[in-house]
């Protein structure tokens, strides 16, 4: 008696991703309730700067309490708020996404679309761009919720890029091609490129080459290109962070029509690391798309109180200044921690420059160079070792082997003992092999598997053609 969609298997809830959640949540770490407990290293959240925020509340207690000069706000933002926003805060929001990109470009309020977090905002768009049935192409690996955001309710596609560890998993022309090639022969009709930058899960930012042959592309095409940049606060190394606005704007692309068809999305979640206050944004120079998405927005608002209190915040330059100054310091110093302690083991990673996880290189401890290998290290990881970490499979990377690791969600303390844990499972491997006589293979670097050598859940993730639509996160 139920619709299709509610009885539909297409959420990607069973993806490994979801999986190794599961398995955390029924046995969390503690440090002193249950200190034998699963790691969650599987969580891209920021808790490094949290000291910060709390600082600036406690400083602005009338902000906190919905106080302007002693008078309660209270009642005010309680009633019926527009669904276009609070102007003090679209202002604020567009000052800050031009702050963190050094002031290079500005973003006009009147092109900000306020949505319930960058979940709701990717879909809106989808919404706004696609009909059922219409394909995106995205890069591979891709952020795993990706499945869900983009195609379980719009009925929308996605055909993946492949990209590959020889270059660092780098966007090629070639391999755009490929993609567009294979949604024609699907029979689908392709609407645009959706990229992560800096990218999910690789922590990488994309490279001013990559970004113009991006707007070659879809130029070329004529379909929209969207970059959801919602790390673009956690670029913490050299390159530093390039908007794909920047690259429009000194391309001279203003007001062209790619410029109408490139589309942004950002959120507070991971740059602050406030992803339950549920803030996400569109930015987009098409006055249809604008139009469009504000009336979708509706379906899943930001409160008042969350958009006043933002508004005060982000009004503050000398403590949005000092807070993405200090917050990037700390995600640096926090990743060379982890990845220093990975390397002691013996595990390499991609030379990351951003975001709030590693993409870890774990192919040389997989029984066997299949998706299957990558399964059985997957489980001994969350089972034995008490570690929940993504699988490469789970972001559709096409070379078993890959794991993002997640370092921003904990204490020091706590990813120690974590790094403590894996370095002697490694060790442990390492004995038996030596015991059995065993001999690894020496890796090839541009390991590809086809599409036949994957598990059957992932080929039914990364490769399905039906409208209906498989998931993942």
């Amino acid at each position: 008696m139920l619709s299709a969609k509610a009885t539909c298997n297409s959420h990607g809830q069973d993806s490994s991703y979801f999986l190794g959640w599961e398995e955390y949540e029924k046995n969390p770490y503690h440090q002193l309730k249950n200190p034998n407990g699963i790691i969650q290293m599987g969580l891209a959240e920021n808790q490094l700067s949290f000291d910060l925020l709390e600082s600036w509340l406690k400083n602005n207690p009338d902000s906190a309490g919905f106080k302007n000069d002693n008078h309660s706000l209270f009642k005010e933002l309680a009633l019926f708020q527009d669904y276009h926003g609070l102007p003090a805060f679209k202002n604020s929001l567009a000052d800050f996404m031009s702050e963190i990109r050094s002031n290079k470009v500005t973003f006009d309020p009147n092109n900000l679309v306020l949505t319930a977090g960058a979940t709701s905002a990717n879909e809106t768009l989808m919404f706004c761009l696609a009909n059922p049935g219409d394909a995106f192409l995205l890069p591979t690996p891709y952020y795993p919720g990706f499945d869900r955001d983009l195609k379980w309710r719009t009925g929308a596609e996605i055909v993946p890029i492949h990209c590959s560890s020889s270059n660092g998993f780098r966007i090629t022309e070639s391999a755009l091609a490929e993609a567009y090639e294979e949604a024609q022969k699907q029979n689908l009709k392709v609407k645009g490129v959706l990229v992560t930058n800096p990218s999910n899960p690789l922590g990488t930012s994309l490279s001013l080459h990559e970004l113009n042959l991006l707007v070659d592309f879809v130029s070329s095409k004529n379909i929209h290109l969207i970059s959801d940049e919602i790390y673009s606060g956690t670029v913490f190394c050299s390159p530093g962070f390039v908007s794909i606005m920047e690259v429009l704007k000194n391309r001279d692309l203003m007001n062209t029509e790619v410029w109408k068809r490139v589309h942004i999305v950002y959120s507070l979640s991971k740059d602050l690391g406030l992803p339950g206050f549920r803030v996400g944004a569109i930015y987009s120079n098409d006055n249809m798309v604008v139009s469009a998405a504000t009336k979708m927005s509706s379906f899943g608002l930001i409160s008042s109180q969350t958009q006043y209190l933002l508004s005060e915040m982000l009004s503050d330059k000398k403590f949005t200044r000092n807070y993405l100054s200090e917050n990037r310091r700390r995600l640096k110093q926090r990743h060379e921690m982890m990845e220093k302690a990975l390397q002691k083991t013996g595990i390499r990673c991609l030379k990351g420059n951003a975001g709030l996880f590693s993409w870890v290189d774990m192919r040389h401890l997989l029984s066997s160079q299949t998706f299957e290998g990558e399964m059985e290290l997957w489980k001994k990881i969350v089972y034995e070792v008490g570690l929940n970490i993504s699988p490469g499979s789970s972001c559709h990377c096409s070379e078993p082997g890959w794991f993002r690791v997640c370092f921003a969600n904990m204490s020091k303390e706590t990813l120690l003992i974590a790094m403590q844990r894996l370095s002697s499972f490694v060790d442990s491997m390492a004995k038996k092999n030596n015991q059995s006589g065993r001999r690894r293979q020496p890796l090839n670097g541009n390991l590809r598997r086809s599409k036949s050598s994957l598990p059957k859940w992932v080929f039914s993730l990364s490769f399905t053609t039906s409208k209906s639509g498989k998931e993942r996160f």
